[in-house]
């Protein structure tokens, strides 16, 4: 499990998205499939970069930026 967002490799899978934030896995899944989320399509694989993921928080929050 992460500590904190440095700890975080520079791509996320969906396991390594869910721990991350704390979610289901499937909950997971259904971000990386909604059409706001910046999700990397490679073949078959859904992933996140670290820093797209880091905007998307921001983006979708109060405003707070991650430490």
């Amino acid at each position: 499990m992460f500590k904190n967002y440095d700890e975080l490799p520079s791509v996320l899978d969906v396991k390594e998205l869910h721990e991350f934030l704390g979610i289901s896995r499937s909950y997971a899944y259904q971000l990386l499939h909604r059409e706001d989320f910046p999700t990397l399509h490679i073949a078959s694989r859904l992933l996140v970069t670290k820093e797209n993921l880091k905007a998307w928080m921001e983006q979708n929050t109060n405003g707070s930026t991650l430490q």
